[in-house]
């Protein structure tokens, strides 16, 4: 009988657990935002990129730098932007200025509109184990722009790069981040193109812990294998901190 109720409580729980996400996710949506490149002579004129969400003061959104960092085509007026919204009618928004962090992966796109944000954590590191999600718009050219979120936990805290065994598995920029490592998360949660950008935020606050990156982690940890994982990887919010700080 014991054993009965306590499956009954541990059900509850998850189920409660899963229900307080719900009011969290209608805090959590409007500061999130697609990042498109907008041309007015291609077809189609827009195309979905990446992710972001805004942060303080609401005009400041931060992405991924490498969903930002391809020169465009400035005889076609093509252009980076932000997409607010949600469906078939998102609100375009034209980026002003950007500031970057290369090493950390991280960009800051200021728009004119005040948009709803996120808090920012200012844990530098939060404990494996901790119980995550993140918002964002996965295969946008596809699904359009409907934000989806995935749930799961910390799984590991682990270097940005480790050694290899053979020199000839290195490449430049895996040579860099050995000598100046950082921690990135490890997540026991699915992220997929175009959820680069994306917000990693806790389940129980809803305060941004860390930012999804695909590419980065992937490029250094995983450059030794020939197919890469499906692993996800998070660059913690500490470095947007930074990031921050230069504008401030």
């Amino acid at each position: 009988m014991q054993k009965y109720l306590f499956l009954i409580s541990m059900l509850c729980s998850g189920i409660l657990q899963a229900a307080d996400l719900v009011p969290l996710l209608a805090q959590v949506k409007p500061a999130v935002v697609a990042i498109g490149i907008y041309n007015p002579t291609a077809a189609p004129r827009l195309k979905l990129i990446g992710s972001g969400f805004a942060v303080s003061p609401g005009n400041r959104i931060a992405t991924n730098f490498h969903v930002v960092e391809k020169t465009l085509n400035s005889s076609q007026n093509e252009n980076y932007v932000v997409l607010s919204g949600n469906g078939p009618s998102p609100t375009m928004h034209r980026i002003q200025h950007t500031i970057s962090s290369r090493e950390h992966d991280l960009a800051l796109l200021s728009i004119e509109q005040k948009l709803p944000y996120l808090q920012l954590a200012i844990d530098d590191l939060i404990p494996e184990g901790s119980e995550i999600a993140f918002t964002g718009y996965p295969i946008t050219g596809v699904l359009g722009l409907y934000p989806a979120t995935h749930r799961g936990i910390i799984s590991a805290i682990t270097p940005i790069a480790i050694p290899a065994d053979h020199s000839t598995t290195l490449n430049p920029r895996t040579l860099r981040l050995l000598q100046q490592p950082f921690m990135v998360y490890q997540l026991d949660a699915t992220a997929y193109p175009g959820n680069s950008g994306s917000a990693v935020y806790r389940q129980t606050d809803g305060k941004v812990v860390a930012i999804i990156n695909m590419v980065l982690v992937k490029s250094s940890r995983e450059a030794v294998l020939s197919d890469p994982s499906g692993i996800s990887y998070a660059i913690p919010v500490t470095h947007l901190h930074q990031l921050l700080q230069k504008i401030d």
